[in-house]
């Protein structure tokens, strides 16, 4: 493979789809049936600064101040300005997110917000995001899946980089 992914959840097939569409031959491995991940814990939401009312500053802004100051400012300016792109991508596969009969997306506040900027999918959020993941991910030609295969040891090359890993198959 081009690019291998440890890990199956909403990070690791978000990183196989988006290596694909860059034309890399993928294998994603996880320890467990792909899917099975934090992310499907996920009830909440997903927030993006995708209104009028509202923007990335105010989105950082909150971002910093619920943080404590204590955040990464590079992080936290990455999130709030990629946010709304990513909600685009996500409903560009799929991702059926809660809308109103108008078909604007339902928003309201989350912990520590200004504005209303809080996407849901009902109280499903994180399991319609890694359905759509996964399932984007399992159609996609150019990436191969393998699970219940967790990652033991990394394989380093001779400037001690990353090139491939030791799997231990759990079947």
């Amino acid at each position: 493979c081009d690019v291998l992914v440890i890990g199956g959840g909403g990070a690791g097939a978000s990183a196989a789809l988006l290596a694909q569409e860059a034309g890399a031959k993928v294998l994603l491995v996880t320890k467990l049936r792909f899917g099975d991940a934090n992310t499907m814990m996920a009830q909440g939401g997903i927030q993006a600064a995708d209104r009028e009312e509202d923007s990335p500053a105010i989105h950082y802004l909150d971002v910093i101040g619920g943080g404590h100051f204590e955040n990464v400012p590079e992080l936290v300016r990455t999130l709030v300005v990629e946010a709304p792109r990513v909600m685009a991508w996500l409903e560009s596969l799929g991702c059926m997110f809660s809308k109103h009969e108008d078909g604007t997306l339902v928003t309201m506040h989350g912990g520590g917000t200004s504005r209303k900027r809080m996407h849901c999918a009902a109280d499903i959020t994180g399991a319609e995001i890694m359905r759509t993941l996964r399932d984007e991910a399992r159609s996609r030609p150019g990436i191969s899946i393998l699970e219940f295969s967790p990652a033991v040891d990394l394989i380093l090359d001779d400037k001690g980089r990353a090139a491939g890993a030791v799997l231990y198959n759990l079947e």
